[in-house]
């Protein structure tokens, strides 16, 4: 299974693509890519959108994924910075769909829990076990992309569990 993970945000959109090798004698993790679309805080807000939604479906076609997973939203004290964030979160949505692809949600707190054990954890935990579960030398950058990457990596978990208990996941995992 290759997951397409994203971690949407106002400044930047994190991206990562995981994919399950079973073909082994002990299942393992590759991590194919991953990094971050930057946005210029001096163009207007639906260029900057345009800008994520082309360069996702870029990502999305060159990977061909199986599934998105995407952070759900979480709730924010600052009205006018959750907005934006739904924005950005709309059009990683409407890439997705236009790729023809499922979505997977999972919350912040899963998602932590799933690759560092911790619900609570700190950005450079993430990053630290992002890269050991993925075996990269050093903790992906920028942060967005790490979160991206735990963000599939939480989905694949998901998927294995549920195998495991003889469930099927799909579309949206929550």
């Amino acid at each position: 299974m290759r997951v397409f993970g994203i971690d949407c945000g106002t400044e930047t959109t994190g991206f990562g693509v995981v994919e399950n090798d079973l073909s082994g004698r002990e299942p393992r993790l590759i991590c194919h890519a991953f990094g971050g679309i930057r946005l210029a805080k001096n163009k207007p807000l639906p260029e900057r959108l345009a800008q994520i939604h082309h360069e996702l479906a870029t990502e999305l076609d060159r990977w061909r994924p199986d599934v998105v997973a995407i952070e759900e939203v979480f709730y924010s004290v600052n009205a006018k910075s959750a907005l934006k964030l739904g924005q950005v979160r709309g059009v990683a949505l409407l890439s997705a769909a236009l790729a023809g692809l499922p979505v997977a949600e999972y919350a912040p707190l899963r998602i932590k829990s799933s690759v560092v054990g911790y619900g609570l954890a700190k950005k450079e935990q993430v990053q630290f076990m992002v890269a050991r579960l993925l075996l990269l030398a050093e903790p992906p950058e920028p942060a967005d992309a790490a979160d991206a990457l735990a963000i599939a990596i939480c989905h694949i978990h998901t998927a294995q569990t549920l195998a495991a208990q003889g469930a099927s996941i799909s579309g949206a995992a929550r």
